[in-house]
């Protein structure tokens, strides 16, 4: 007896069911909103970059901001998402398609301007473009992690574009460079290791579904071999009772011949 009535029990049972229940994830939490703030500033960064024919220094300068705001924001919506259990469907979609605007709504606004080598912008553009259709490629095998070298060619990439918006002269011109050179050379570098993870991924996914293949034919061979084996013995068994019968008969037929003569 625990003094407690039936029904207060079903309740307080019915009510830790309910709290263990996963709240759902509203669509406008912290993490969204600064994802949906980085695409409303890619058409805005655009107009500045492009205000008073593109090389006033103060409208490059207000670009820079909104290029920066998107970047930082870039850095906090992931791991807000992550930390606070606010990933959403629309976070995994809107994310990368907001990271990917920015940068190429840059590049190409800073090599339509001339400021950048229209090869620089293609190398950048097409890998990103690659190593996102290469993920969709090898996803029902594994999915590729973010690498170290991945995080450091986006900081590079950053940095280098950045100094690329602002009007810079002197040294600071020369600087920058040299930061892009190292964005480019970590582009290419990471490319080819995500690569090379994307084939051993693809290769050992394809192995392991060789070898539930191979072990399903093997085990309906046995099946069918023992169907096969029950078979014959029930074939051996019939053929030994017809013949049991048959000399049972005989034997029958002699005994009643000896009994009329």
């Amino acid at each position: 007896m625990t003094g407690v009535p039936a029904s207060a029990a079903g309740s307080g049972s019915v009510a830790r069911t309910k709290r263990s229940a996963p709240a759902q994830v509203s669509l406008w939490n912290i993490a969204n909103i600064l994802t949906m703030l980085r695409l409303l500033l890619v058409p805005a960064f655009v107009m500045l970059m492009l205000a008073q024919g593109g090389h006033d220094p103060a409208w490059r300068s207000l670009a820079w901001a909104a290029f920066s705001i998107a970047m930082i924001t870039d850095l906090f919506d992931g791991e807000l998402a992550r930390r606070r259990n606010l990933v959403t469907d629309f976070g995994k979609i809107a994310d990368p398609i907001a990271d990917k605007a920015i940068m190429g709504a840059a590049l190409i606004c800073l090599s339509a301007l001339g400021d950048l080598s229209w090869w620089v912008t293609g190398v950048i553009l097409a890998r990103e473009l690659g190593i996102t259709l290469m993920r969709f490629w090898v996803i029902r095998h594994g999915v590729i992690p973010a690498s170290r070298g991945g995080k450091m060619k986006t900081l590079a990439q950053g940095i280098a574009v950045g100094m690329y918006i602002l009007a810079l002269t002197g040294p600071l011109a020369t600087l920058r460079w040299w930061v892009m050179a190292v964005a480019v050379a970590l582009t290419v570098g990471t490319a080819l290791d995500y690569v090379r993870q994307a084939v051993v991924l693809r290769r050992a996914g394809l192995a392991a579904e060789n070898g539930a293949t191979e072990t399903g034919s093997t085990g309906n061979e046995r099946a069918g071999n023992e169907r096969a084996g029950n078979e014959r013995a029930g074939n051996e068994r019939a053929g030994n009772e017809r013949a049991g019968n048959e000399q049972a008969e005989n034997e029958q037929a002699v005994r009643e011949e000896q009994a009329h003569g």
